[in-house]
């Protein structure tokens, strides 16, 4: 029976790999990308590097997953050209904002295109990253303006990133304009200690339920909402159940006086 040991010591004395001796091909393009893209290139930009999966950990797994290292990418700022009429709308935006008093750069943080191949094809998104308190007015800059006249949302969601400092709330809106036949993305991001975003139904009035939906499950609020109370959740529910640090075991629920507890306490039957 073996004790764990080997003639070279235990099994405690191997040496941990660092993440670029265990990194996979994909995994090593995407960090060479992330390197290219701090140099001023195009590529991705890797903003977490995660060790193990599903929570194994220590010298009882058997698995391998603890020892998978994994880079979060994350499409890095893109440089011009955009790519098709990505570049005419970003100068028409760009335009516009000026004639309000807003100047360009202090609205957008970034641009993004992605995907980004080389020449960009039809398949490639336009992402702008907007400054919370600017967003009200790119929004109706958007829909507004003959040349961009993105007059449709097709609504708000939210995004979790609890390592991305400072950012780890992300409220994205899609916007389709009917009349030119594009759609172009909107991401705001906003501290956990400072969750606010300005609502946007004064411009869009059918984001009205969506930023509830978005307030409910991620705990964004949206300043001068109309009504922002849950939606989905009872008005009573503890905490925002699709944060990442929202308990996988949910919390014990009531029915009619009957309890059914978190499913990891529950009883085993194996």
């Amino acid at each position: 029976m073996s004790d764990g040991t080997t003639a070279g010591g235990s099994a405690s004395d191997k040496p941990v790999p660092q993440p670029e001796e265990v990194l996979g091909p994909r995994s090593r393009e995407l960090v060479s990308g992330s390197e290219q893209a701090g140099r001023g290139g195009r590529g991705p930009e890797v903003v977490e590097v995660r060790r193990g999966m599903f929570g194994v950990q220590g010298s009882g797994d058997t698995s391998g997953y603890g020892g998978l290292v994994q880079p979060v990418a994350m499409p890095g700022a893109a440089t011009r050209p955009y790519g098709g009429w990505f570049d005419e709308a970003v100068d028409v935006l760009a335009e516009v904002l000026g004639e309000a008093g807003v100047a360009f750069a202090d609205a957008i943080e970034r641009v993004v295109v992605d995907p980004q191949p080389d020449p960009p094809d039809v398949l490639a998104e336009l992402t702008l990253d907007v400054a919370r308190e600017h967003l009200v007015a790119v929004c109706r800059a958007l829909r507004d303006d003959q040349d961009l006249r993105f007059e449709l949302s097709l609504g708000v969601s939210g995004v979790h990133y609890p390592h991305d400092a400072g950012r780890e709330l992300h409220a994205v809106y899609h916007l389709t304009s009917v009349t030119h036949g594009r759609r172009i993305r909107l991401e705001v991001a906003v501290p956990d200690a400072d969750p606010h975003v300005p609502s946007t139904t004064s411009v869009y009035p059918t984001n009205d339920w969506h930023e509830r939906e978005t307030w409910d499950f991620f705990g964004i609020v949206f300043d001068d909402h109309p009504g922002l109370a849950r939606i989905e959740m009872p008005d009573d529910w503890p905490g925002h159940p699709q944060r990442k640090d929202y308990p996988l075991g949910g919390i014990p629920v009531e029915y009619k006086g009957a309890t059914v507890p978190p499913p990891d306490t529950r009883r085993q039957y194996s």
